[in-house]
């Protein structure tokens, strides 16, 4: 699949499978979107709107309301690339969610997932 496509997903056909793969392994969606809101700075009203309104990932985090500074922090290989390899802009984004959804779903602790 090509990044446009990818770019072009709604958030809502991945946070299906977000959601699916922490309770899958004992976690909540709670944490799941305390995750995205640590990372995007939205409320939860917010990020319930853009899964509502099937705001697609690019825009989501083009307009997210302020991405967090402490997401260079996120480091690792996510599809047998490392994050911090990738260019700036959309794909490291998308990236950087994906790390945050495996670091919850392996176990890892809430504070240590969000860098506190």
């Amino acid at each position: 699949m090509d990044n446009h496509r990818i770019y072009k997903m709604s958030v809502a056909s991945v946070y299906r499978h977000y959601v699916a793969k922490v309770e899958k392994k004992g976690r909540s969606r709670n944490e799941l979107d305390e995750a995205i809101r640590w990372l995007t700075g939205h409320d939860q009203a917010g990020l319930e709107a853009v899964l509502e309104q099937g705001t697609d990932l690019e825009t989501f985090f083009a307009q997210a309301p302020a991405m967090n500074p402490a997401r260079a922090a996120i480091t690792g290989t996510i599809c047998g690339v490392k994050i911090q390899d990738l260019p700036p802009g959309t794909m490291r984004e998308i990236r950087y969610l994906d790390k945050l959804v495996d670091e919850i779903a392996k176990g890892r602790p809430m504070a240590k997932v969000l860098r506190g």
